[in-house]
């Protein structure tokens, strides 16, 4: 019997978990898990939302579970867990424990698999993987850009050279989860041969101290102990912490952290929207009207409302759980040697690219829509703050907005199904003429002539240079 505190547990039941996709490791791990957040991670949640503290104390929870480096190979000493178990372990730490520790987690481990995807080889990279768990060492992925917000794959602020000592690196992030806070990160630039092509990008390994992040400044609606905030990197870095190979960060993304990021993402909002189901039951189950001797959860509108938005929820776990299972059976169940024997390979861009992104869609939608449902089930009482309703409700709406947004997410997905991937023009390197024809079409002729002088100039210097 699980549990958030002494006694019978209050939520939803076992009769609604998909357990037929977990092994049975899985399933004990999630109930040592369950009580890690219990007993640690749950009340660090009430406290970190009241102060904005960084939950360092959860993260060395988890770290002694071997949770930090879980998507790493056994190799490393590391879990080696597949896609079906991460995604399970990302609910749980939402569901049971605290939202803001799954998104750190979410972060820390997209960076992490960023590492072992190159691992093999770099002494640098596979000795971090295997101090990860034991010295408790969080790490973030450092990905936005200030000047091109949800597309985060355009570093504008960003770029790299090759030095005599290795790799100069200069970024900046908007938005960088635990900054300030992480030990290590893991950021993407433009590459050192970078001539106008974002999809020529590289990603580098850097340490704390290499690191201006913004510890104690995040100041937000929700997710209060994540600690987000920019990142700014002007400094030289040795070879071996570049992650793979220059212009190899756009693979990286494709393969690795965007497919990834949408399954943590599926797990953690998934499980901020079940935490919200099992903490208005407790409610409704339990708050009686005197007046006609009903609970509130006797009203047939309320059991209207929890079985619509405890649908919903289903709808987006098997989706995503079903997706993870996919993506352990292309990958071997996540199995690394695939990329270490051929670095072009992609089990998972190849099939699997638009389903990811369905799911961080659907997970956030669910965590957005399921609190406020739940708010009002609850009525007057599930604003108080002891019921903890309002702080699932407010960290529930971060996912809608992080990067992809849904709003660009449910943009590619129609995109693609509607005219095929080549529409997707993920660099921005396609040239609309339909559009450009008919904006020229609406000059006169002076305008067409500044069109005309201002082309041929910047064409006179390319010109004189090819002869």
């Amino acid at each position: 019997m699980t549990s958030w505190e002494p006694g019978n547990y209050y939520g939803l039941s076992a009769d609604f978990d998909p357990d037929w996709f977990l092994t049975e490791e899985q399933k004990q791990l999630r109930e040592e898990l369950i009580e890690v957040c219990r007993t640690i991670l749950r009340p660090n949640a009430i406290e970190t939302d009241k102060n904005n503290t960084y939950p360092r104390e959860n993260i060395e929870a988890l770290a002694k579970l071997r949770l930090l480096a879980a998507v790493a190979p056994k190799e490393y000493g590391c879990r080696g867990e597949n896609h079906v178990g991460l995604l399970m372990i990302s609910e749980t730490i939402a569901r049971y424990g605290c939202p803001s520790t799954a998104l750190i987690y979410m972060m820390h481990s997209v960076a992490v698999a960023a590492l072992a995807y190159r691992a093999k080889g770099n002494k640098e990279i596979e000795s971090l993987l295997r101090r990860i768990d034991p010295e408790c060492l969080i790490g973030s992925a450092s990905y936005t850009d200030p000047e091109t917000g949800g597309h985060f794959w355009y570093p504008k602020m960003s770029g790299a050279e090759r030095v005599e000592d290795g790799w100069h690196v200069h970024k900046k992030a908007a938005w960088t989860t635990s900054s300030g806070y992480a030990d290590w990160y893991v950021s993407q630039t433009t590459s050192p041969d970078f001539d106008g092509d974002y999809g020529n990008l590289s990603v580098f390994l850097f340490y704390k101290d290499e690191v201006k992040g913004s510890a104690g400044k995040w100041d937000a609606m929700g997710m209060h102990a994540n600690q987000s905030g920019p990142v700014e990197i002007d400094t030289t870095i040795p070879l071996d912490r570049i992650v793979g190979w220059p212009g190899d960060g756009a693979m990286s993304n494709d393969e690795i952290v965007d497919p990834l990021a949408m399954i943590y993402f599926a797990g953690a909002y998934n499980g901020v929207g079940l935490a919200s189901i099992d903490l208005a039951k407790r409610h409704v189950t339990r708050k009686a009207h005197a007046q006609y001797g009903r609970r509130v959860a006797d009203y047939p509108t309320i059991q209207d409302t929890f079985g619509r938005v405890i649908m919903d929820g289903q709808s987006s776990r098997l989706y995503a759980y079903a997706l993870a299972q996919a993506l352990d059976a292309a990958t071997d169940n996540n199995n690394w040697d695939i990329y270490y024997k051929d670095p072009k390979a992609t089990p998972r861009s190849s099939k699997f690219t638009t389903w990811c992104f369905e799911a961080k869609f659907l997970a956030t939608r669910f965590a957005f829509e399921a609190p406020d449902k739940m708010l009002q089930a609850c009525g007057g009482r599930g604003y108080m703050r002891d019921l903890e309703l309002e702080r699932i409700l407010r960290d529930a709406k971060a996912g809608w907005i992080m990067g992809p947004s849904n709003e660009i997410t449910a943009q590619l997905v129609g995109k693609w199904g509607l005219f095929g991937n080549e529409a997707i023009d993920w660099w921005n390197q396609k040239v609309d003429e339909p559009v450009l024809m008919n904006e020229l079409g609406k000059l006169d002729e002076e305008g067409k002539q500044r069109i005309i002088d201002k082309l041929t100039s910047e064409l006179a210097p390319k010109k004189e240079a090819a002869e």
